[in-house]
């Protein structure tokens, strides 16, 4: 089975996290991380308030603070200017940022179909990615009926984000009714 894609699919700009408070009065920010870690916004020198990469802000540093990150931005230099960032999403460009070989960005994933690795049976379409903690869950919509499939090396054996394809062995009963 092919699939055809048609167009760029691929965000250029992706979600880092959303701004829920300020720290301090020199307009430090703090964001709720929607990246894997620190390591992964330290490594920006620019971060967006929008997806189309029109509203540049300058990142000065970046720091953890438990389950947060604490930004500090070149445009915005008082607690007023900070304030004005509260509820707004952070976005970076994915040019800017190196991500670990064999990784792959969530919204990537979004949209891909999920295939057996053997019999080239079409399960659905990844629809969003949980996670509770063990392990990435894709969640698989076919036909209206949703399968959350556990994203481990049992099961996903590819994931070919140029072709939008996942492929896997599923277990016994996750996608049969026997």
């Amino acid at each position: 089975m092919w699939y055809i894609i048609i167009g760029d699919f691929m965000k250029q700009y992706l979600e880092i996290g959303k701004v829920n408070n300020t720290h301090g009065l020199k307009g430090e920010i703090k964001i709720a991380m929607w990246c894997d870690d620190i390591d992964y916004i330290k490594q920006l020198k620019t971060v967006y308030l929008d997806d189309e990469g029109k509203k540049p802000l300058t990142l000065l540093s970046a720091r953890q603070q438990k389950n947060v990150a604490i930004l500090k931005l070149a445009e915005v230099t008082d607690i007023d200017a900070a304030e004005q960032l509260k509820g707004k999403v952070l976005y970076c460009n994915r040019d800017d940022a190196v991500i670990d070989e064999g990784a792959h960005y969530l919204a990537d994933i979004i949209g891909c179909y999920v295939v057996d690795v053997d019999t080239e049976e079409e399960y659905g379409k990844i629809v969003d990615v949980l996670n509770y903690g063990a392990s990435d869950i894709y969640d698989v919509e076919s036909w209206g009926n949703h399968t959350l499939v556990p994203a481990i090396d049992d099961i996903v054996k590819e994931i070919d984000t140029e072709y939008q394809v996942v492929r896997i062995k599923p277990m016994k009963g996750l996608f049969d009714e026997d």
